[in-house]
């Protein structure tokens, strides 16, 4: 494939994306949402090769986490690229084996949590309006990882964590937990990322050395944005790249979702740096 016509500037982000996503899946191997960027943009500069490994590797985290028909979907895209693909073949051979062990069905269809498409979240989301619903904004996923595994006190905790007034719009960035934790001297920042990566399997990423794109940081909802301290940061073709400091929290999930048609890749950022991008995107 050849690659599309850029400019400077476009190719200089598109490689210091590929750096920067080459560290995020040199520590997550599986985490396969990093890797279709990673394809994205080798594709956009026309590096062959890296696509069609890279298409390997999404095809192998598949596997590793049991999504048999999405690994052979990826891998069969290698294959069109390159019919002899010795390395694929084998790799098809083996998900065959594992599905006739496995009983899977002929279709190859995943577990609904698993196959669900992106836009069922918005129609979670829809349903979720007409039904009185406790929002779920990561309260009950914090206190287990902090307090009841005894990093911080039940009383640090209520201290802290801020209750969300919807009926309120916020003039600037609600600060997150885990920086109001910090600014306090109960629990060091890095600390409380590292928990949050470990539970929450949500591939990190440190903000401050991304070019961020604040005009598309500003085309979406200002008070959205604030309420939660989330902040969409990039586009890789179809996907919007968002960044949160909080990623157990889904009623962010659900109205960020409501406000474009594309999909959401979340990633967990330094809340300091979220704050800042905040600040300078919505004066």
């Amino acid at each position: 494939m050849a690659a599309t016509a850029l400019n400077p500037g476009e190719e200089a982000q598109l490689q210091q994306t590929i750096e920067m996503f080459e560290v995020i899946v040199q520590s997550q191997p599986n985490d396969c949402q990093s890797l279709e960027i990673l394809k994205e943009a080798y594709s956009k500069l026309g590096r062959e090769p890296d696509v069609i490994k890279t298409s390997k590797r999404i095809a192998q985290a598949y596997m590793q986490t049991g999504q048999l028909s999405s690994a052979i979907l990826e891998f069969e895209t290698v294959l069109q690229r390159c019919p002899d693909d010795a390395e694929v073949q084998a790799a098809l051979l083996e998900i065959e084996s594992k599905a006739s062990n496995a009983g899977m069905q002929a279709s190859g269809a995943e577990p609904a949590a698993l196959a669900m498409a992106p836009d069922a979240n918005k129609a979670a989301a829809n349903k979720s309006r007409t039904a009185a619903v406790e929002i779920e904004d990561g309260r009950k996923s914090f206190y287990k990882i902090f307090v009841e595994s005894r990093v911080i006190s039940a009383g640090d905790f209520d201290l802290c964590w801020r209750s969300t007034d919807m009926a309120a719009t916020p003039a600037n960035a609600v600060e997150p937990f885990i920086h109001i934790l910090h600014e306090k001297g109960i629990l060091l920042v890095d600390k409380s990322l590292k928990l949050l990566v470990d539970k929450s399997r949500m591939a990190y990423l440190p903000l401050e050395k991304y070019d961020v794109d604040i005009d598309l940081t500003r085309g979406f909802p200002a008070e959205v944005c604030r309420r939660w301290c989330v902040q969409p940061f990039d586009r890789m073709s179809k996907a919007i790249l968002v960044a949160t400091s909080n990623p157990f929290n889904q009623q962010a999930v659900k109205e960020l979702s409501e406000t474009t048609s594309h999909r959401l890749v979340w990633y967990l950022v330094p809340p300091a740096d979220l704050l800042l991008n905040l600040r300078k995107a919505f004066r």
